[in-house]
């Protein structure tokens, strides 16, 4: 159903305007007065035609502008004006004919032509302005009453969702209980990835590779990091948030507690007690993950850790337990790490399990050569925490620790929202479900960012946001997402794009690939690092680059020219000939590429 409604609401937007014009020929309905205007200055041949007017070209064209106009209605309810206003007078004028020899029906013809070709040229100039949801279009505002929407959440995808909107001419309210800004730049992104470049500089200082730099073991202080960390932290959330809804007119923040009272009805529990009743004409949910706990015996009650605590712990643990095996789990497992903290890792699966199994495997023996204990294919039975520590029953035996952090995944915060109320429907994890448009099950209520069962990533989020408000104001925007670069910001960097070979394979297409390690790209030869590797996945009969899984020093600066390679539909011949500037790591790109058609041991430097 809404698919169809999709398609009338398109048709109608062509179509709407058509039945205009053509309602404006329903005044072949005057021809008779046209006659008889012409007999009275000398055209008399005009009379002629008034029956092949009236019986044949006056029912054809108001078949045409009925026809029009209701599926224009679909897209501009003002159309009404149009079918009311032109096509009805014709058909009134038309059966009307037999009383013409009224003195007053004159007035009356004449008044409905102005009528018709008034409103004929006022919805010609002046259009309604579509509004969708769900692709079938709902009542529209007048000029003087502007879109309500309202949001609940404000982070990434909330923001860019609002700020679209305004622009767009809605008039948006954002709820949000906690801390504006969402996860990214308050618990998430942001202060992971300085936490985890502090690590590295005080890695560097103890085993970089080159001779004649003393190393030693750097003082942490770390009390001072997580200050400077949370300084930086507050100033993005200002500057990146904050200041919009202060500057922003449009957008309204509200807080409290939002829960569904039915697809157009929200009702927000704020900190006094009371309720207050929101009424909007679209709603956007954007309310993201939160830590997913386990349910391990003995775990609940404990002071463990999430990623959470862990990002702001003004102490480092003398032996940390990490539960979990995948990208928050191992980015801060060897942040503490080189942080000074003793590490074990305990994964349930392999590492990255998602991903090409040749990155799980090289990344443990990277990380275990740090001095990392990894746990592989381990269950955690129970949990047991003494006042002073932890111990940990595994089915690899028992390992204890004075700190455990759990990052074992991340649910989606859709409990309490009252989804059913709404008759929005969720997968069997409680994410939301939405097609391309960002539609849920129910209309006029749209969902993006991390609470949906699209990919978990801020740029995700962000762009949904934005094709969410698209279509709320009455667009047409589809979020693609068959190219999307992701990076897990270990050292090295795991960055990937497109098919691995398995998932290829599974689409049914053959396909051929090619490793290249480190040690043939110069700049990691310069680095004096060469650990990792570069893999590129093709289509064999084609030649065309499916995917690319790369563990590389900045391999995140590596992977989006793989993405655009990808996007641009190429081939490793059209990769390899490309001009890469010479040192750098993204030239290992064009090297895997060479490795196709050649042996690039033998090449020269450069070597194109």
């Amino acid at each position: 159903m809404q698919s169809l409604l999709r398609i009338l609401a398109r048709i109608g937007d062509k179509t709407g305007a058509l039945g205009t014009l053509v309602s404006t020929m329903g005044c072949a309905a005057c021809f008779p007065a046209i006659a008889s205007l012409g007999a009275a200055v000398g055209l008399g041949f005009l009379s002629q035609w008034e029956g092949l007017f009236l019986n044949t070209l006056l029912p054809l064209f108001a078949g045409i502008a009925l026809v029009a106009n209701f599926l224009g209605w679909f897209s501009h309810r003002q159309y009404w004006r149009t079918a009311l206003g032109m096509t009805g007078p014709a058909m009134v004028l038309a059966t009307m004919y037999p009383l013409w020899d009224f003195w007053w029906s004159t007035y009356l013809l004449y008044g409905g032509i102005v009528l018709m070709l008034a409103t004929s040229l006022w919805d010609m100039f002046y259009p309604a302005k579509r509004r969708c949801a769900d692709g079938a279009c709902d009542a529209v505002s007048t000029p003087q009453a502007k879109l309500r929407v309202a949001i609940i959440g404000t982070g990434s995808a909330a923001f860019a969702a609002a700020i679209r909107a305004v622009e767009e001419g809605a008039e948006v309210t954002v709820i949000e209980a906690g801390m504006v800004g969402g996860t990214c730049v308050n618990v998430g992104c942001v202060p992971s990835k300085i936490l985890i470049r502090a690590a590295y500089v005080a890695h560097l200082q103890a085993h970089h590779p080159f001779q004649g730099l003393s190393k030693h073991t750097p003082a942490l202080d770390r009390k001072a990091l997580v200050a400077q960390q949370q300084a930086r932290v507050e100033e993005l959330r200002h500057a990146k948030y904050e200041n919009i809804l202060e500057t922003n007119p449009g957008i309204n923040l509200m807080r409290g507690y939002a829960h569904f009272e039915n697809a157009q009805t929200l009702i927000v529990r704020q900190a006094d007690g009371s309720e207050q009743r929101i009424v909007a004409d679209r709603i956007l949910i954007a309310t993201g993950r939160s830590p997913q706990i386990p349910d391990v015996p003995g775990l609940a009650g404990t002071p463990f850790w999430t990623s959470t605590e862990a990002l702001i712990a003004e102490e480092t643990p003398e032996h940390l337990i990490v539960y979990g095996g995948s990208v928050v789990a191992l980015e801060l497992a060897q942040a503490f790490l080189r942080l000074g903290s003793s590490v074990t890792l305990i994964a349930r699966g392999t590492l990255l399990s998602k991903e090409d199994s040749a990155i799980g495997v090289a990344l443990k023996t990277i990380l275990e050569a740090e001095g990392m204990h990894i746990l592989t294919n381990t269950d955690v039975k129970t949990v047991h925490f003494d006042g002073k520590g932890f111990a940990l029953e595994t089915s690899a035996g028992t390992i204890t620790g004075d700190r455990l952090l759990v990052a074992t995944g991340r649910k989606p915060n859709t409990e309490g929202l009252d989804l059913d109320r709404a008759g929005i429907k969720t997968d069997e994890r409680g994410a939301i479900i939405v097609d391309d448009h960002l539609c849920t099950s129910a209309p006029n209520v749209y969902a993006a960012g991390d609470c949906t069962n699209t990919l978990q990533f801020v740029y995700v989020a962000a762009a949904a946001g934005t094709r969410a408000a698209i279509n709320m104001t009455g667009g047409d925007a589809t979020l693609n997402l068959s190219t999307v670069p992701a990076v897990v910001f270990t050292d090295p960097q795991v960055a990937t794009v497109g098919l691995t070979e398995a998932q290829a394979a599974k689409l049914g297409i053959v396909t051929d690939s090619r490793t290249l390690t480190l040690d043939n790209v110069p700049r990691a030869l310069a680095n004096f690092d060469t650990r990792g590797f570069i893999k590129l996945v093709a289509d064999k009969n084609t030649g065309r680059i499916l995917g690319a899984q790369v563990l590389a020093g900045e391999g995140g600066e590596i992977i989006q020219t793989a993405a655009l390679a990808i996007s641009n539909r190429m081939t490793v011949a059209d990769l390899a000939g490309q001009l890469f500037p010479y040192l750098t790591m993204v030239e290992g790109l064009k090297l895997c590429a060479q490795t196709f058609t050649k042996d690039v041991s033998q090449l020269s430097c450069c070597a194109g």
